[in-house]
Formats: C-alpha cells, structure tokens, sequence
C-alpha cells in the first residue's frame, strides 16, 4: 500500500498520517525529516545535501528522490506499505515518484488531500504558542496555559513563532496553494485524489481518514 497525504501547513496532515502509519503497519516518511536525519547523521547522500543547506540553496530534487530510493529499500519487507507526508510537492517530484515505484513494480494507491479555509488554518496556527526554554506547545484556544504566557512545564516563557504570525501564514498558504494546485490536478486526473474535510474535529478526520485506507486495503486484499 503505497499512500500520500497532501495538505497545507495547519491542516492537522501529520497529526493523522504518524497514527496512520501505526495503525497499518506503513513506514512514516516525511522527506525533510529523514533529510535531516541524513545530515546528522553524515550519511553519504546526507553529505551531499548537506552542502545545499549549508550554502542556503534548496535541496534539489534528485537527491530527494535518492533519498526516497534509499528509504525503500530499507523498508522492504518490513512494512506494509508507505505513507508519504506532505511528499511529492512537485509536477517534477511526482513524476519521478511515480518512475522510482514503478522500477519496484508497484505504485500509489491513493492520496488523501486534508482540505481547510484559510481562516481555519490561521486561527489554528496563529493560536500557537512554544516554550522558549523547554519546547512545549500549546494553543490559546485548544490547549491552553494554566497562567497567560508561561509554560505549565517548566515556567519559561511563552511566544508566538514567526511562523505562525497571521501574516506570515496567509503568505505560507498562498506559496503552497501556487506551488501544489497543478500537483492536485494530476493526482485529480488519475483518479488517486481523495478530499478529506480538515476543518472537522481530530477525531472525525480520523475516522474519515480510517474508513478510506480501510476500504483500500479491503479492496486490495
């Protein structure tokens, strides 16, 4: 089973695909995850990127797709399947997702695209609040401190990242809506797009997301 989830920043993506992937017994990769693994870990390949990062560049994409190639391997026959998080982001990566599959005679099942409003997704991440000393996260509406701007863990103080400051989301969100529109529309026209409403509740997304990957995998075994 060969999986991706797609989805703006804030969208809850990664929430649902780490418990997904859990849940069916699918290697998580989130490509820029496992590319700083590589890095830290000075693997060949991580020395290449390395070199990119390093001089402010973005990572091109054939080492990515390497990278991919080199999380495959390792995860055949251990796994189920593969669950890609916010991967391919590209016309160009998909293409040459789908090449890299196809060389191991296999290909995507399915991707799920978790849909929200802007307005959602800016009040989602403009709420978010992180502990300058300890990491913790909270939101101002969903999670809340126990005392204003203080850290219930370790009493450090709270601050909002650049990131999430509403003009800076708005911006975030109109990079990715340019940058994947012709992506979906790919994916739309293969008959793999699946909308999923991320506006609803974790646990109804959940289940939404559940009953998906379930009927794919009953229609598949």
């Amino acid at each position: 089973m060969i999986v991706v989830f797609l989805g703006p920043p804030g969208a809850g993506k990664g929430t649902q695909a780490t418990g997904q992937a859990e849940r069916l017994n699918l290697r998580y990769i989130a490509t820029g995850d496992e590319l700083r693994a590589a890095i830290a870990a000075a693997t060949p390949l991580g020395k290449k990127a390395a070199r990119f990062v390093e001089s402010g560049q973005l990572v091109p994409d054939d080492l990515i797709i390497e990278l991919v190639g080199e999380l495959l391997a390792q995860s055949a026959g251990r796994f189920r399947g593969v669950l890609f998080d916010g991967f391919p982001r590209t016309i160009a990566q998909a293409q040459a997702l789908d090449d890299l599959l196809a060389e191991r005679d296999t290909a995507i099942d399915i991707v799920l695209y978790f849909d929200a409003s802007p307005e959602v997704i800016v009040a989602r991440l403009s709420g978010r609040r992180v502990c300058r000393a300890c990491g913790a996260t909270y939101h101002l509406d969903h999670l809340p401190p126990r005392r204003n701007g203080i850290c219930d863990r370790c009493g450090g103080e709270l601050y909002q990242r650049e990131d999430d400051k509403p003009a800076t989301v708005r911006e975030r969100l109109r990079v990715y809506e340019a940058q994947t529109a012709e992506l979906l529309d790919y994916y739309r026209r293969r008959n793999l797009l699946v909308r999923v409403d991320a506006e609803e509740s974790i646990e109804a997304v959940r289940a939404a997301v559940e009953a998906v990957l379930d009927g794919l995998g009953a229609s598949n075994g």
